[in-house]
This record gives structure tokens, C-alpha cells and sequence, in this order.
């Protein structure tokens, strides 16, 4: 896929909020429904304990502090306070009074401190394990897809919906729902509290929200505008390092490091500006809200000022108006970024659920019981398959294997050979006829067992970064120490591996760095033989072993494939001389089959392979 295509994806930004996404997204809280409430639970007490703080001012204000003869009118919450006081014995005198009222906001200081601790504790845990839940089930959703899929979708975007978009999802968790709803119900207290102590000081106080909600909605589009951009100028890099790092091999050889760096400079560089552009709209969003958020101040100290000059307020009431004021404007000031959380969640939700929204095509049928015994019988009928449509790679291909048979098949590079094995594995689905073993359709078979049943050694060894008897074990705790040794033996891969300091227990690089290539495929060997399938499958095995290992290897293998279903797949055509039947495909159509002595002496495309490779060889050799 293009790199333009690649960067077009992550353009897709898709709405803000989405009801749907949202709805799927909820349900991950189900398994910790309980954490949730807590939580919550958590957050209306916190909401309420911010509230206590401006309250305890204004009481300490006009009932302790306010000078005497001061004209100005007690605000109703201290009248209402004192009469309280009164009534229940507490006729404290200012000093005392001032001790338990201080004593008061330090205790809702110390219990908030407390709530929010337990409340982002709480809340950060539910999002890890929010995190567990999808990773665990985007991974194992990944395992059950078709390899056909993978054919199409890029391994670095898949990465992305497994790490990059679910840690978006545990910041919406974690930092927006959540924010947004302590947030409101603090919001809500706050005006309550407001208009009780005076409503027309509280509408002044809410005077400039026309403002800060324009400045918001200005900020936010030109946020999103800016972090789009972003985006795409970041998945540009990571493009061209990914290629460039891959291929660094090249990029020394052919001298194209200064161009390469000129050309990352440049990608650099708009990445760069991206961030540059959108920190001038942070630059003037955050002092212009404090520059609003300053006059909604300076309108209550106005206004409130001259309310309690005037004897209409209490100067408790203006002090209480001035700490609410500001908790009030903050979560406002922050909405633009609640909003950048959720648009980024709904982006990153959508794309994961499109991941798991693909729909698994090949699984096990529907009860498939598990076969008592494999023998191993294989059997293509009238089949046909394309990778891509209207192009096809076998054409109404038939041949049967018997059990215990070795068969093997050639032909030119795109003739179909490798195909074979990804049909008889199921790793594809044939387009037409039908593929069988032991008389079954694979499509009727258990996949799980068919696949136990097989082995398969590729060109292009896979090797996990872990021990070599993993790699050779995969996990399978029935295969014996004694097991792994022996094939190893077999196939001569312990005439390396008794060399390595820590033999079977030293461990393999990423992907079997360190290793040759010959090395890896003696791995290979041994890990199909640990595994005793009924039915192996070697496809080019041997092509990357010198002549001298690959004598060994034919030799161990010649005792081992007795009784076993065999399928060779090669192009070197020394190492299949001895199969029991040759298989001879050109364009996806059998044209030919025997043993190699009725092939050499039929003259046909099998003669013409073998003077070919052999001519080579000896022009090589001279």
C-alpha cells in the first residue's frame, strides 16, 4: 500500500462523538461495573468538598473577621450559620470561631486530597484494565483471521490499533468521561451556590461565558484543524523510517545517505511547522481565556464591591464569589481539550472496531470433531484459486497423494507450487473444487488439528525472539528435552547449536538475527521433526543448506519420511530425484507427473528444467 493511502487513513478523523462507538465503548466498563461506581461515587463527594472551601470563607468573613458597625448586609448562608450557632450552644468568640472554621477547610482539604487520590487511583486502574481487555481481544481476533488479510493490511497500522489507538481509548477513560462528569456536577454546584448567596452577583459572574465560549469553539476548530495536520506529518515520518531503517542494507550500499537525510530534513521540517502552528494557537487561546476569565473577575469585584459599600452584600459573599468564580472558569477553559480527547477516542474506537468488525472467513466447521487418527491421504480436486480476482494461479488442478506417498512438485516461479500448501493448510479457501485429507474437505476439518497434523519447513524461516528450544518447542510442553536433541541430531542443527555457549537455552535475536540462513532452516528441520506431523510439507527447505549439509539432511530425511504423507515443493532438482511421484505444474495447470526417470525420458518441461538448472551449474563452475 502507498504511502499516500497510508497517510490518507489517518486523516479520517471522523465526528467528535458518535452514539454508536460510544455505546461499544461503555460495554468494556461492564466487567468492572463496580470500580465504575466507586468512582463516581468518588467524584460527587470530591465535587462536594470543593465546594466547602469558599462556603467556610464567607462564614469566617462575615462572622468573625468583618469589622464592627460594618454596614454591609450578612449574607443569607451567614445569617442562617449564626442563628444555627445560637441555637445549639456555640457562642464562640472571634478567636474561637476562626480556629474551627480554619480547622474546617484544612479538614476539606486533607479529605479532598484524600477522595482524588483514591478517585485517580481508582480510575487509572479500571483504564489499564480497560487497556488488557481490548489489547487482549484485538490480539486474539488478529489470530483467528485469515492470512489473506494480512496480505492487505500493512503490519505497522495493526500495531497502531493495538497500542497507539486503545492508549487513546484509556484517556478517554481515565481523563475525559470522567473529567467531563466531575466537571458538570461541579459546575452545577457552583451555580446553585451562586445564585443562593446572591443572583444578581451571580449573573454578572456569568456574564463573560459568551466569550469564553466563542474563544473555546474558535480554539477548538483551529485545534482540530492543527492536530489532523499533525497526525498526518507524523505517520509521514514514521513511513520513512520504517523503510529506510528496513532498508538500510541498500541505503549504505548504493551511497544514498545524503539524499535520505535531505528528504527526512524535509518531512522533519513540516512536522516541525505542524507543531509550531498549532502551539500559536495555544499561545493565544490559554492568555486570551485568562485575559476573559480576569474581566469576569474584575465585573465581580465591580459590581460586588459596590453591592457591599452600598450595604446590599455581605463581603463574605464577595470573597466566596471571587474563589468560585475562578474553580468555575477553569473546567471551561479546558473544555477545547475534553473535546480534542473525545475526538481522538472516536477516531481511535472506530478504527479498532473496524479491526474486529472483520469478519473471520476461515474457521473450523461447525461441531468438526476431532478425527481419532490422520493418515495423511491428500487430494486436490478441479481446483481453482486467485489471490486476486479474474487472475488466477491454479486452473482446475487435480492429483491425489496416498498416505506415506513423498510428492514432489516443480515448475517456473509463479507456477502455483507454493499455493498448494496454503490451500492444503487452509490458509486460503480455493475458489472452486475442493482440497481433501483423508477423504474430508479441509473446509469440514478442525483447524486446530488439521494444522497439528502438519508440519512445514519454509525458504524464509520465521524465528521468534526467545530460547532456540522454544523455537524449536513453540510452547509444546509434550516435546521432550530428549525430543529436541534427537531432532536436532537428525538434521544436523546440533553441530551448531553444541557450539553456542548456552546451547539450546541461548536465545535468538529479533526475527534470527545472528543466525545464517542455512542455520534458521536447520531450525526449522528441527522444529518440524520435534512435532512428528503425519503430513510434512517442505517447501524450497533446502535451499539456502550447502551441498555437504544437505546430503546429511536428505539422509536423516529419507528414514524419517517412511510412513509419513510428504509434500516437496523445490526448485533445486537434485534434492527431489528420489520422491515417489513428480509433479509438474506451468501456470497453475498439472502438465505433468512421474518419476524423475519417466520425466528425463518423456523430453517435456521437466527435461527442459533439469538442462536449464545443470547448464547453469556448470557455467559456474567453470
Amino acid at each position: 500500500m502507498s504511502q499516500e493511502a497510508s497517510i490518507h487513513e489517518e486523516q479520517a478523523l471522523g465526528r467528535a462523538y458518535d452514539a454508536r462507538l460510544m455505546r461499544r465503548l461503555l460495554a468494556y466498563l461492564g466487567p468492572h461495573r463496580w470500580r465504575m461506581v466507586f468512582a463516581v461515587a468518588l467524584i460527587m463527594v470530591s465535587s462536594l468538598l470543593q465546594l466547602v472551601g469558599p462556603l467556610v470563607t464567607a462564614l469566617a468573613v462575615d462572622l468573625y473577621i468583618r469589622p464592627e458597625g460594618n454596614s454591609g448586609e450578612a449574607s443569607a448562608l451567614s445569617r442562617e450559620a449564626a442563628q444555627w450557632l445560637l441555637s445549639h450552644g456555640f457562642d464562640w468568640s472571634r478567636t474561637e470561631g476562626l480556629t474551627v472554621l480554619a480547622a474546617i477547610y484544612l479538614a476539606s482539604l486533607v479529605l479532598t486530597f484524600v477522595v482524588l487520590y483514591f478517585q485517580s487511583y481508582v480510575m487509572q486502574l479500571m483504564g489499564q484494565l480497560i487497556m488488557r481487555d481490548v489489547r487482549q481481544e484485538v490480539f486474539s481476533h488478529l489470530q483467528r483471521l485469515q492470512v489473506g488479510f494480512f496480505d492487505r493490511h500493512p503490519v505497522g497500522r495493526l500495531l497502531t490499533r493495538v497500542t497507539t489507538d486503545v492508549d487513546a481509548l484509556n484517556e478517554l477513560f481515565t481523563a475525559g468521561l470522567v473529567a467531563i462528569f466531575g466537571d458538570v456536577l461541579l459546575l452545577l454546584g457552583i451555580v446553585v451556590v451562586l445564585f443562593w448567596l446572591d443572583w444578581r452577583l451571580a449573573l454578572i459572574t456569568f456574564s463573560i461565558l459568551p466569550l469564553l465560549l466563542a474563544l473555546t469553539f474558535w480554539f477548538k476548530v483551529r485545534a482540530r484543524q492543527m492536530y489532523r495536520l499533525v497526525r498526518v506529518r507524523i505517520a509521514r515520518i514514521n513511513a520513512f523510517l520504517q523503510e529506510h531503517i528496513s532498508g538500510m542494507s541498500v541505503l549504505q550500499l548504493f551511497g544514498r545517505e545524503p539524499a535520505a537525510m535531505e528528504e527526512f530534513r524535509e518531512i522533519n521540517r513540516d512536522h516541525r511547522d505542524a507543531n509550531v502552528q498549532a502551539i500559536r494557537y495555544y499561545a493565544v487561546y490559554y492568555p486570551a481565556i485568562e485575559l476573559i476569565t480576569a474581566i469576569g473577575i474584575a465585573l465581580i469585584i465591580w459590581y460586588g464591591g459596590g453591592r457591599v459599600v452600598q450595604g446590599a452584600a455581605s463581603i463574605g459573599a464577595l470573597v466566596a464569589f471571587l474563589q468560585y468564580a475562578q474553580r468555575f472558569y477553569q473546567p471551561l477553559a479546558d473544555l477545547s481539550e475534553k473535546y480534542n480527547i473525545l475526538q481522538s477516542a472516536m477516531a481511535s474506537s472506530e478504527r479498532i472496531f473496524e479491526l474486529l468488525d472483520q469478519p473471520v472467513t476461515i474457521e473450523s466447521a461447525a461441531a468438526a470433531p476431532e478425527r481419532a487418527e490422520v493418515e495423511g491421504a491428500i487430494e486436490f480436486d478441479a481446483v481453482r484459486f486467485s489471490y486476486v480476482e479474474d487472475e488466477p494461479v491454479l486452473r482446475d488442478l487435480s492429483f491425489s497423494i496416498a498416505p506415506g506417498e513423498t510428492v514432489a512438485v516443480v515448475g517456473h516461479t509463479g507456477a502455483g507450487k507454493s499455493t498448494l500448501a496454503n490451500l492444503l493448510l487452509r490458509f486460503y479457501d480455493v475458489d472452486s473444487g475442493a482440497v481433501r485429507v483423508d477423504g474430508l474437505d479441509v473446509r469440514e476439518w478442525n483447524l486446530p488439528q488439521l494444522r497439528r497434523s502438519t508440519a512445514m519447513v519454509l525458504q524464509d524461516v520465521f524465528l521468534f525472539a526467545d530460547t532456540l528450544e522454544e523455537n524449536i518447542r513453540l510452547g509444546n510442553r509434550s516435546i521432550t528435552r530428549d525430543r529436541l536433541e534427537w531432532a536436532a541430531r537428525e538434521v544436523q542443527a546440533s553441530r551448531f547449536i553444541d557450539l553456542l555457549p548456552d546451547r539450546f537455552d541461548s536465545r535468538v535475536q529479533e526475527r534470527g538475527a545472528g543466525l545464517s540462513v542455512g542455520q534458521k532452516q536447520l531450525i526449522a528441520f528441527a522444529r518440524a521433526l520435534a512435532f512428528d506431523p503425519r503430513i510434512l510439507i517442505l517447501d524450497e527447505a533446502t535451499s539456502s543448506i550447502d551441498t555437504e549439509t544437505e546430503q546429511k539432511i536428505q539422509a536423516a530425511l529419507d528414514r524419517l519420511l517412511i510412513g509419513r504423507t510428504s509434500l516437496v515443493i523445490a526448485h533445486r532438482l537434485s534434492t527431489i530425484q528420489r520422491a515417489d511421484r513428480i509433479l509438474v505444474l506451468h501456470k497453475g495447470v498439472l502438465r505433468e507427473q512421474g518419476t524423475h526417470r519417466e520425466l528425463l525420458a518423456a523430453g517435456g518441461i521437466y527435461h527442459r528444467l533439469y538442462q536449464l538448472q545443470y547448464q547453469e551449474r556448470a557455467l559456474v563452475a567453470t
